[in-house]
């Protein structure tokens, strides 16, 4: 059986995609690899690109603050990762192609890891997991099975802090409680 370390070694020198050629590094992810909780993102920014590590930005910044209040846990307690593990060009929409190529890469980590809960942050971590065409706005607000898991969408930090303020913020909150909840929930 494969290790998360053997599977971040492959990771690192993928050249699957594109993406590859531009890249600072391959942005794996972080976190507990035994955790019950992986928050699933689209793909590394320019400063997850330049430390190689997710959500070190405003929107990881803006996660952090919200997981501590609502779940209270901190980042040594959940993992974190992205649905692309390299950063596109001008931080530019995943490709589907690229969405493709990456797949077995968070495949892995998920069964590696096993979590109870998985949140997905924005359109595309939710639609490919939840293999859907609808939007976060559609399907956030619940819980789904997901693989003998909890899945539970919500909206990408980004989008409080592009305009969507308070109000995504709040559904935001309301998300993490649901995740909770789940966590508490035996599987």
């Amino acid at each position: 059986m494969q290790t998360l370390a053997a599977l971040e070694a492959e990771a690192l020198v993928c050249t699957r995609c594109r993406l590859a050629e531009g890249r600072t590094q391959v942005v794996f992810g972080v976190g507990d690899p035994h955790a019950d909780l992986m928050f699933v993102g689209e793909a590394p920014g320019r400063e997850e690109d330049l430390r190689g590590e997710p959500f070190v930005g405003r929107s990881g910044q803006l996660l952090d603050k919200l997981v501590l209040e609502e779940m209270g846990l901190t980042r040594d307690q959940f993992y974190i990762g992205n649905t692309l593990l390299c950063r596109p060009p001008g931080n530019r929409d995943p490709q589907a192609d690229e969405i493709e190529l990456c797949r077995p890469y968070l495949e892995g980590k998920i069964e590696l890891i096993d979590p109870k809960v998985i949140i997905t942050l924005g359109n595309f971590a939710t639609k490919l997991l939840l293999n859907t065409t609808d939007g976060i706005t559609k399907v956030r607000g619940k819980t789904y099975p997901y693989g003998g898991r909890k899945l539970v969408p919500t909206f990408h930090p980004s989008a409080a802090l592009q305009g969507g303020g308070g109000e995504v913020i709040a559904k935001m909150r309301a998300d993490l409680v649901r995740a909770k909840r789940e966590l508490a929930a035996k599987r």
